[in-house]
């Protein structure tokens, strides 16, 4: 029986903010994923943002890409969008009410062939709450379809936003998104940093004025692209309602306990974060 959707905002109702973990569909095989999703979630992970393999990927940094093309080599050249809404079935399925919020990253291409209509349909038949779609521009006509698709599916859409966007982009964004907005800590494609931007907490507070613009004071904020570390993870946390962490969760996701130790003590230091106005 299908699990029914859920909402990406119970990620950020816990009274501190939410660690988002990263991980790629597909590797480094189906049941490998499956096991890493589990370990993460166990670990502490309080959304799951699972990657779809997809070959013009042009967020991805070398270690997602990388994930990406072992995924569909493992299952002989074809893993895509619909074996990863298949794969977050089983896994929401599996883990019952334990299962973290799913969101699906993946690109506008794989919605279009399925169809607007059809592929929001499918992620909320598979229990997935959100999707994110780092090609598709907010203000686009392809964006109102795939909106009005989504919401009418009861699934989320989360756009991005960088430090380069203008106000109006902002506020674009604030309208439009649902679930949470992601804010990229920098421009380019995802990856392990040894520092994080100076101008991380001036984007947030950018964001936070254009949803209080929009109406949205309270929809949450999430920053990533570069996280690599528990400590980098807390310094994110003490500006934003979530923090997402990628590669660094992918470089370790074809050994789940590995994953499950690195994914608890970001957790740790994630939790432990107070004062930066999340609320229960």
């Amino acid at each position: 029986m299908s699990a029914a959707p859920r909402g990406l905002a119970r990620a950020f109702s816990a009274g501190h903010p939410a660690l988002v973990v990263y991980l790629m569909a597909g590797y480094p095989d189906r049941e490998g994923s499956l096991a890493a999703l589990t370990a993460a979630a166990e670990a502490g992970a309080d959304l799951i943002e699972l990657g779809v393999p997809y070959t013009d990927a042009i967020a991805d940094g070398p270690v997602i890409r990388r994930a990406g093309e072992a995924a569909r080599d493992a299952a002989g050249g074809t893993f895509g969008l619909a074996e990863t809404l298949d794969l977050a079935a089983e896994f929401i399925e599996r883990s019952g009410e334990s299962a973290p919020p799913v969101a699906v990253m993946t690109y506008t291409n794989p919605v279009m062939r399925m169809g607007w209509a059809e592929a929001a349909r499918r992620m909320a038949d598979a229990g997935v709450s959100g999707a994110i779609l780092p090609d598709l521009p907010p203000d686009s006509p392809a964006a109102q379809e795939w909106t009005a698709a989504a919401r009418e599916a009861g699934v989320d859409t989360v756009y991005l936003v960088a430090p380069t966007s203008t106000e109006d982009r902002l506020r674009t964004v604030a309208e439009a998104s649902r679930g949470f907005v992601y804010c990229v800590s920098t421009t380019g494609v995802t990856g392990e940093r040894e520092s994080l931007p100076t101008e991380v907490p001036e984007l947030v507070e950018r964001t936070r004025a254009a949803l209080a613009a929009a109406g949205s004071p309270d929809l949450p904020i999430a920053v990533g692209f570069g996280v690599s570390t528990p400590e980098q993870a807390a310094e994110i946390a003490r500006v934003a309602d979530g923090v997402v962490v990628g590669s660094a969760c992918v470089k370790r996701q074809d050994d789940p306990s590995q994953l499950a130790g690195f994914v608890g003590k970001v957790a740790d230091s994630v939790t432990s974060v107070t004062g930066n106005g999340v609320s229960a």
